[in-house]
């Protein structure tokens, strides 16, 4: 049987070689002609990191949402509802509130169904995007105790930034490990394939 951490080191790291070929294609402010600014910014890498992760999220067949990689690790769907816990949850400490009932110790616990999971994830994503967008730069430098940690809501929102990102490696390598290729990787290569094969049928 493979070694689970070096299948899933050679699968992220293939992974993040071809992700490299191409930035993601949505608009950021300074490529609208909008002046940029640190939240444009951020919204654009936080918005880059939901596509992924949804997208991932619709490719996984639901009978792999189940599937972790050893005992006391997160399963595929708990990663997903991880990430949308904090996403509820973070904001919270900054007087933004969460859905009804929600309980961050126990939210990636809450579901297993494929559908409910990745409905929890992009509302999570709108969730957070607007409790930031909405936000002002004063309320930005309120500090709040996030379970333990000192921060500014400036400095919530550039963790669940990386957060995002972070999470979104990890699906990567389980979807490689479960035979998923990540999409955008999928139709980067179909394209190039396409492309290359083009000039070969016109001769």
């Amino acid at each position: 049987m493979p070694n689970f951490k070096l299948t899933c080191a050679a699968a992220l790291a293939a992974t993040l070689a071809v992700s490299t070929l191409a930035a993601p294609t949505l608009v950021r402010a300074q490529d609208s002609g909008t002046p940029t600014s640190y939240k444009g910014d951020m919204l654009h890498w936080i918005k880059a990191a939901e596509d992924e992760l949804v997208q991932l999220s619709d490719a996984m067949p639901e009978s792999k949402y189940s599937w972790r990689p050893g005992k006391g690790v997160r399963s595929v769907g708990e990663v997903y509802l991880h990430v949308a816990a904090a996403n509820f949850g973070i904001p919270s400490f900054f007087g933004v509130k969460p859905p009804e009932g929600f309980d961050i110790k126990t939210y990636e616990k809450s579901m297993t169904k494929k559908d409910d999971i990745r409905k929890a994830l992009m509302d999570s994503f709108a969730h957070m995007e607007e409790a930031f967008t909405n936000m002002s730069d004063e309320d930005m430098e309120k500090q709040a105790d996030v379970m333990g940690n000192p921060m500014t809501a400036r400095g919530a929102f550039v963790l669940l930034l990386s957060h995002a990102h972070e999470h979104l490696g990890q699906s990567i390598a389980y979807a490689r490990v479960n035979g998923v290729v990540p999409p955008w990787t999928a139709k980067r290569v179909a394209a190039l394939k396409e492309s290359q094969e083009k000039p070969a049928a016109a001769k």
